[in-house]
């Protein structure tokens, strides 16, 4: 499994997603992520669109609603030649299975489908109080990935703190996707589990996930190479 950086394009629009873009030479294309907002405000089009630029895409909807439902959503996806999608671990087997059926083409061919453990956002506390979950971080998203990868799932999105351990458990060939990450001495944000692209290559990390990092730096380009040397080494 190739290792990589994926982008978090938070932009609000397409012109905004394709000024930054631009920025890139013509033969440099990072992995993009296309998150909720950017899809809501401009629909699969723009999918579709930064497709055809010749980026691979990882598509962070975050399903999770009952089976017939996901699997249904997850076939309309599957047109969109996307590379990676994503479900929430929490909407159980039943959920998983259905969504991957939903996924798999006619030919047998789908993106890669991830399931999210906790949010890297979740503080322990939060687990606890809010969520009403008394296992501790590292066991919860443990029980998570091991559910994912019983129903044939490819991998998941967890914090890089928990990443090793998935690895140690679900198999070296289970994908981690590890949003959470920052430069040394960069602003944390709303993330409470994080690491810097090094630190995240040693404890196991497959993908880093990595938005305004780099798409708010004085040098966006410059940013997404330093977390590629960083990352890749």
């Amino acid at each position: 499994m190739a290792k990589n950086v994926i982008i978090a394009l938070d932009f609000p629009a397409k012109n905004e997603t394709l000024a930054f873009l631009d920025q890139f030479p013509a033969d440099e294309k990072p992995f993009i992520k296309i998150g909720m907002e950017l899809f809501y405000a401009e629909g699969p089009q723009v999918v579709r669109d930064l497709k055809e630029r010749g980026h691979k895409i990882f598509l962070d909807l975050k399903l999770h609603d009952i089976p017939n439902t996901v699997k249904r959503a997850m076939s309309v996806l599957s047109r969109l030649d996307v590379d990676m999608v994503n479900l929430h671990a929490a909407g159980t087997s039943g959920m998983m299975k259905a969504a991957l059926e939903g996924l798999t083409r006619d030919d047998g061919t789908r993106p890669l489908l991830i399931a999210v453990t906790q949010l890297t956002s979740t503080a322990p506390d939060a687990l606890k109080e809010e969520l009403l979950i008394h296992t501790p971080m590292p066991e919860t998203v443990l029980a998570y990935a091991k559910n994912a990868a019983s129903c044939g799932l490819d991998g998941v999105v967890c914090s890089p703190m928990e990443a090793a351990l998935v690895k140690e458990k679900c198999g070296q060939g289970f994908c981690t996707v590890t949003p959470g990450v920052r430069f040394a001495g960069g602003d944390v944000g709303d993330q409470k589990r994080v690491m810097t692209p090094e630190q995240a290559a040693r404890n196991g990390c497959d993908y880093i996930v990595m938005g305004r990092p780099i798409t708010q730096a004085p040098d966006p380009v410059s940013a997404y190479r330093q977390a590629l040397r960083e990352f890749l080494g």
